[in-house]
């Protein structure tokens, strides 16, 4: 049996201490006994909204292999049949082990932030650096306090690629996660209005990120977008940081990593790039030209590791869009033919609602369907919120959707903005506009359903996927399904 952790290397590296029988190693970590594993370890993390340890008996029952606890909360434990590595604080155990981790581990860290497409960048980095060695990389958004040092515990000790994203909400975020993966290359994919209602302006945000810099190890490399308003503060504050090679990706023609040639459709792009000495050709699994902007920092990244670009390029063309994050659905429609759904309700900034806005315009109905954009709000803009949401009059003016539906109470600002010759129906609830939308669908149609993760609109996708069939083929043709 190969394990991840021997028990007496997570014994050491947490500073614990063995309570009862432990097993010889674990083959995996968890915090959530709904996804653990048999043989996993179960770490008792104390949130905002659960304790850990309320879920000791559903760990057992769940096969884990041991569990980590607290010290203070062994008492009432200690009577489990498991064995147990006592700790101060189970979460700031779980950092050590992540460090020593990262220690223990001899292949190439990157590392991932930006206001929007971390997770994008982090799927296809995953898939573009695989055909040249074993790849970890963190599951799902594990971006925060406790994802980056689980997925960076996680993380075998023969990894040849190990990549990670890193988010933030505040400033100061980023810096101990990072100094915990302690990066080769970190990546800054772009400087938006994410989370602004916490900082005073952009500026702020792109020193918040920045933070990212502080953690690449001696010789690395901070890989930015050549093309973003921020980028001059980015390359300053890199050097400022002490990095020693300082690159860019974009279509600007001084960026090192450069587009020479693109062409967008509805289901990918086309796609040249001047990569070193190599002119690379490839198409993109998912469309839009932010997914486009990601690939370059890919190519940059993979070329920065020593991968093989070649086949870092064909692996691009298998990434598909995610769940919640542009993936397309195509369905029979009752009356006779298909439609599509466009998901992209994980997330919502100005950014990257402009970005959906563009994929939308640039995907054909069908012969006798409508473009329908369907859009909530954007949360944590704080006082910036009515006036971001209004700005969205003109990318909505340039997509020219056929249908406009919002929900929201910071939508207003948005129906408010926009001309009388493109109107909108707006709702107070994400409930009531998944109701109108359901009786509105035609054969055809194409919807872009974009919002914030915490409006619900993944609950209107969900419906909509219940009530209707997935097409045959699963891939839209030219005209949505044609209707």
């Amino acid at each position: 049996m190969t394990w991840l952790w021997t028990a007496e290397a997570m014994v050491e590296a947490m500073e614990g201490r063995p309570f009862g029988d432990l097993p010889a190693g674990v083959k995996g970590l968890s915090i959530d006994t709904r996804t653990l594993s048999a043989g996993e370890a179960f770490f008792a993390i104390k949130g905002e909204k659960f304790d850990g340890h309320n879920f000791a008996t559903a760990a057992m029952a769940a096969g884990a292999g041991l569990m980590v606890v607290s010290e203070a909360k062994l008492p009432a434990l200690g009577r489990l049949k498991i064995g147990m590595i006592v700790v101060d604080d189970v979460l700031e155990a779980l950092g050590r082990l992540a460090a020593a981790s990262r220690a223990r581990c001899k292949g190439q860290i990157l590392a991932v932030t930006g206001s929007a497409g971390k997770t994008t960048t982090k799927e296809m980095l995953r898939a573009a650096l695989a055909p040249s060695g074993s790849v970890h990389a963190s599951s799902k958004s594990f971006n925060n306090h406790w994802g980056v040092p689980l997925s960076l515990a996680r993380m075998p000790e023969d990894t040849a690629f190990g990549v990670f994203e890193i988010g933030m909400n505040h400033p100061g975020e980023i810096t101990p996660l990072v100094g915990l993966v302690q990066p080769h290359v970190a990546i800054v994919t772009m400087i938006g209005a994410a989370h602004l209602g916490h900082f005073k302006n952009l500026d702020e945000i792109a020193h918040a990120k920045a933070e990212i810099f502080s953690g690449i190890v001696p010789g690395g490399y901070a890989l930015i977008n050549r093309d973003d308003g921020k980028y001059k503060l980015l390359d300053k504050l890199a050097h400022d940081a002490g990095v020693e090679h300082v690159l860019s990706f974009g279509e600007h023609a001084k960026a090192d990593y450069r587009l020479t040639d693109c062409h967008l459709d509805a289901l990918g792009s086309d796609i040249k790039a001047r990569v070193g000495a190599e002119m690379v050709k490839l198409r993109t699994g998912a469309p839009g030209r932010h997914i486009v902007q990601n690939a370059l920092a890919v190519l940059g990244a993979a070329h920065l590791t020593g991968a093989d670009i070649g086949k870092a390029a064909r692996a691009l063309s298998t990434v598909a869009s995610e769940a919640g994050r542009g993936r397309r659905h195509v369905l029979r429609h009752p009356a006779g033919g298909t439609f599509t759904v466009i998901d992209e309700s994980y997330n919502a900034n100005p950014a990257s609602v402009r970005a959906a806005l563009a994929v939308l315009a640039a995907t054909p109905a069908g012969s006798e369907g409508r473009r329908i954009a369907v859009l909530g709000d954007m949360l944590e803009l704080g006082k910036h919120a009515a006036k971001l949401h209004a700005e969205l009059a003109g990318p909505l003016a340039t997509a020219a959707p056929d249908s406009i539906l919002l929900a929201g109470p910071e939508m207003k600002a948005l129906k408010e903005a926009l001309p009388e010759d493109q109107p909108a129906d707006w709702f107070e609830t994400a409930e009531a506009l998944r109701d109108a939308l359901g009786e509105r669908i035609g054969p055809g149609d194409v919807i872009m359903i974009k919002s914030s993760n915490g409006i619900g609109f993944s609950k209107i996708v969900d419906a909509i996927l219940k009530s209707h069939a997935p097409a045959n083929d699963g891939v839209p043709d030219a005209a949505a399904g044609g209707g």
